[in-house]
């Protein structure tokens, strides 16, 4: 192992050892990285929607006591055997997406993410595999490196690998406000697309209208997909996390020959699908998830070009975090939640 920088061997780590329970700050041995993996002295780590169901036991493959956390910025302090000495002190973010394998298509069985099974990002430091490493974009401070990486690229994948957004296209993006979504619609607005967006928050839907949107909808009005269409014409591509009973008006508003592109289905799946409307309208819908390696350097390139910073909702320290989780459960953020680690 070569390693530099490293001041002590205990580091501060959040514990979840057992679900509907808060994390636990510890301190446990500093980390050795195996062959073809480093250690990352981290900086920053955020917060995802996944890291919340996880406390709640609502997530596959649970495997507990962990270190949660998917997200992180930071600087390479030691590297396991067969790693390239270059990397050693390098300012990095990191990819959490592991094993996605050669199909660009679909992730492979064994795929998972950093933060479970695996220790995650909620540390003084995490090992992850040296493929898994990209450099900080210089842009970026480290809190806003850390934001980025799954949310990031689940809505790169989401808006132009599987939605194939166009310039000058218009998408609505449903339940903005949280990370995804936020990312969804500045890349959106990045490369010329009308968006639009809906909320059941005032506030964020102004907030989102601040960010460029050119109008936000109340999902729990009656008309509001009419009213949509009949201010704004039919979206082109729906990009959803929700699913659910709503998933009705948004096979009604999309567009002819449109898309919808569904992350996530947090309000489970819809009680009716109307099947007439899919085949007449010649629609395609579209399951997505994080990306591929392929996707998250593209999203990387996306980011440097348009000079992208991610929307910070707050920022907490490590001994804060159960706070911050707290604010996850009743989703009254607008952008993403980082916790500052060095």
């Amino acid at each position: 192992m070569i390693s530099v920088n490293v001041k002590e061997n205990v580091i501060k780590s959040l514990v979840l050892n057992d679900i509907k329970q808060p994390y636990e700050l510890e301190d446990r041995d500093g980390l050795t990285p195996p062959a073809g993996e480093v250690v990352v002295s981290l900086k920053a780590a955020a917060f995802n929607r996944r890291d919340y169901w996880i406390t709640l036991g609502m997530y596959p493959g649970l495997s507990l006591p962990v270190v949660p956390g998917s997200d992180g910025s930071g600087i390479v302090t030691a590297l396991g055997d067969g790693v390239d000495e270059q990397l050693l002190g390098r300012e990095v973010i990191i990819n959490p997406g592991i094993g996605w394998g050669e199909d660009e298509r679909v992730q492979r069985d064994d795929f998972h993410i950093l933060g479970m099974p695996m220790n995650g990002t909620f540390a003084e430091q995490v090992v992850v595999p040296a493929s898994q490493l990209h450099d900080k974009p210089p842009h970026l401070s480290w809190v806003e490196a850390a934001a980025m990486p799954l949310a990031g690229v689940t809505a790169y994948r989401a808006l132009f690998t599987q939605g194939q957004l166009q310039s000058g296209q218009h998408v609505l993006i449903t339940g903005v406000g949280g990370g995804v979504a936020t990312f969804a619609l500045q890349y959106a607005v990045a490369i010329g697309a009308k968006v639009t967006v809906t909320s059941s928050s005032t506030g964020k839907r102004n907030f989102a209208e601040k960010l460029g949107a050119v109008a936000g909808y109340d999902y729990r009005a009656d008309d509001w997909g009419k009213q949509l269409v009949a201010e704004q014409g039919s979206p082109d591509l729906i990009i959803d996390s929700a699913g659910g009973e709503g998933y009705k008006t948004l096979l009604n508003i999309v567009s002819p020959g449109g898309r919808i592109v569904n992350y996530g289905a947090t309000a489970g799946p819809p009680a009716k699908f109307d099947l007439f409307k899919l085949f007449w309208k010649q629609l395609q819908l579209v399951g997505s998830t994080m990306g591929s390696p392929a996707d998250f350097a593209a999203m990387f390139e996306f980011v440097n070009q348009h000079e992208i910073k991610p929307a910070i909702d707050r920022v907490v320290k490590l001994e804060q975090a159960n706070e911050a989780l707290a604010a996850m459960a009743t989703s009254d953020q607008f952008g993403k939640l980082v916790l500052e680690i060095g």
